[in-house]
């Protein structure tokens, strides 16, 4: 074989071998970005900003909106595991992380996530309103500097991250001129009481290895008796009558509050249930009933509000 032909065999080997890496490397950074809690986050934000526009929706601002608020999602994701990276390497479920299992450093997601945030916010700014900027800058500050760091600090880094938490559609809402009124706050009233039994009943699949990791997450390591389940029955109650919330601020009509009152019935029952039997299984159950709970309250609160101008 000539020195030429081996050559061509060599350069076509190293073609062929990084294209994969390429791949590789693609799938960690779409990893870093937690693409289905954004793409849940995104949705959310077209649901709001729908809610506030339904006598004259219109499709180009909620594309700026929705690249904007993408972006600074890709910079609180990213941030939040640069942040989290010793803590995630000590517990089984994110070990494999990007950044804890060594496939991207710590400088690459730094100037990614800040850039991707910056970027983010700037283009809200200028593209779509100042309001919706700065509850963007808001909302990361409260994700990455507040809540991130509390972590390991008390557990009450639960209730200030289910603020940030609760946040996407009030910035589709604001994105679509909406004022910060007693309709937003509804919304956000929904959001934020959700997120508990949801969350907690994830926190208690997960306690040993928080406690292993040194985060102080609600329950702890071996919390008291059904004290996760009482607490899971009380959000799940009080979300009841604050989902109802909508009609009485004239929001929505009467169809939605009978969907939302089967629907938190419903969460309440699986609450419940978890409560009865701390189990693996209950839990999972009303983590999965959570997950079919806010989307079907959002349709059906979105559904509503535009028969209003039918």
């Amino acid at each position: 074989m000539s020195t030429t032909q081996q050559s061509y065999i060599a350069v076509e080997e190293s073609k062929t071998a990084a294209k994969p890496v390429s791949l590789a490397r693609l799938g960690d950074y779409l990893e870093l970005i937690k693409p289905r809690i954004s793409t849940m986050a995104l949705i959310s934000v077209a649901l709001g900003y729908t809610l506030a526009s339904a006598h004259s929706w219109s499709l180009l601002p909620l594309i700026h909106a929705l690249l904007g608020i993408g972006l600074v999602a890709v910079g609180c994701n990213s941030l939040n595991q640069m942040l989290e990276m010793k803590s995630d390497a000590l517990m089984p479920r994110t070990a494999n992380r990007p950044l804890p299992a060594g496939k991207i450093s710590l400088p690459e997601v730094l100037v990614f996530g800040i850039g991707a945030a910056l970027t983010g916010i700037f283009y809200l700014a200028t593209m779509v309103n100042l309001l919706t900027a700065f509850l963007a800058m808001m909302t990361l500050v409260l994700y990455v500097l507040v809540y991130t760091p509390l972590k390991r600090v008390t557990s009450l880094c639960t209730t200030i991250g289910a603020i940030p938490g609760a946040m996407p559609p009030i910035l589709g809402w604001t994105a679509a001129g909406g004022n910060l009124n007693t309709s937003s706050f509804a919304i956000f009233a929904i959001m934020f009481f959700w997120q508990f039994p949801h969350f907690l009943a994830i926190a208690w699949l997960y306690r040993h290895q928080y406690h292993q990791a040194g985060l102080k997450m609600l329950p702890a390591a071996d919390p008291a008796p059904r004290i996760i389940g009482w607490m899971c029955v009380i959000y799940a109650v009080a979300l009841i009558p604050v989902s109802l919330l909508p009609q009485y601020v004239s929001l929505t009509g009467t169809f939605y509050s009978v969907v939302a009152l089967v629907l938190g019935i419903g969460y309440l029952a699986f609450s419940i249930r978890f409560l009865r039997n701390e189990t693996r299984q209950t839990a999972r159950q009303l983590i999965w009933f959570s997950l079919i709970y806010l989307p079907l309250l959002l349709l059906t609160l979105t559904w509503d509000r535009l028969q209003l101008f039918n």
